[in-house]
């Protein structure tokens, strides 16, 4: 998963907010084309909070037939446990690759018991799970420990992006655990996760401009500092910054992106809201500039 940007797709939906298979397979396919190094359906970024288990069902199908067994497919679950292991059980026979156990609702909860969490959801499924430490979970060294025991507990993504702690987390993990960059718009810390032993990061940007979110990974990867900077000051910092301005943009400006570049992707659902006009002219004016930074065009 090393080798590429981890892709995370945004999910289709039509105009009337009910679930566009159609587009979504176009669009899906357009991104694994480029050659992420996995693809991870249904997710944050893919409004898995607002899938009923049909839906949740087709994404990840389509997701599995497109990627074709060139990348892994590693679909979102979450809620809790009982609820993540209904859409586990449908994600294995969609033939999804591995499971990645978004955090669970609302509660926060100590850490017994969200070490229990993640046992409860491996005793049910054969598929590899990656955690993700975000909002009201944060796992101590103590619980990585217990939950790298776990057999089919191989990774946690991490959003909370303090340093420190994640350090002594990758210290304390096995040799073959792996670390994933969660952080929104990753590329803004990717250097910052790099020096604590996590190269690995999700893009959100990958969802609506590929050529600049590869453009960057090519030159984090080839230490080509003065690109790295130009993207990072020209366009990912103020992309931060507009994304910044209303709760949800992480999704719903990402989505108005893609629907910029010709993307069938629709509209958000609620509780998430499309963006304002003048906040999408902002977007058009950016996502011009950093397209032309990599020589491609809106």
């Amino acid at each position: 998963m090393a080798d590429g940007v981890l892709s995370f797709p945004l999910t289709s939906f039509h105009d009337d907010g009910s679930l566009d298979p159609d587009g979504f397979r176009a669009y899906v396919a357009e991104r694994i084309a480029t050659g992420p190094g996995a693809v991870f359906p249904a997710c944050g970024t893919g409004e898995f909070f607002s899938l009923d288990e049909g839906e949740y069902r087709q994404v990840v199908t389509i997701t599995v037939e497109e990627a074709g067994g060139r990348v892994p497919v590693v679909a979102g679950i979450g809620y809790g446990w009982a609820q993540a292991v209904r859409f586990a059980r449908i994600a294995e026979e969609a033939g999804a690759d591995a499971l990645l156990v978004l955090p669970h609702y609302l509660v926060t909860a100590p850490q017994d018991g969200l070490v229990a969490q993640l046992e409860q959801i491996a005793a049910r499924t054969r598929l590899p799970l990656i955690a993700y430490q975000r909002g009201q979970v944060a796992f101590s060294v103590a619980s990585l420990k217990r939950i790298a025991d776990i057999p089919t507990v191989v990774g946690l993504k991490d959003g909370h992006s303090d340093l420190d702690r994640l350090q002594r987390l990758t210290l304390a993990a096995p040799e073959d655990f792996l670390f994933f960059n969660g952080a929104a718009t990753a590329e803004i810390q990717a250097r910052a996760y790099a020096t604590v032993g996590v190269p690995a990061y999700s893009s959100a940007v990958h969802a609506f401009a590929p050529e600049i979110a590869n453009a960057f990974f090519t030159a984090f990867q080839g230490g080509d500092d003065g690109t790295v900077d130009k993207l990072l000051r020209d366009f990912y910092v103020p992309l931060v910054e507009l994304r910044d301005r209303v709760p949800g943009y992480a999704v719903s400006l990402v989505k108005a992106a893609a629907r910029l570049r010709g993307c069938p992707v629709g509209p958000v659902r609620a509780p998430l809201t499309d963006p304002s006009a003048a906040d999408l002219a902002d977007l058009e004016l950016l996502l011009a500039a950093g397209l032309d930074l990599v020589g491609a065009a809106l």
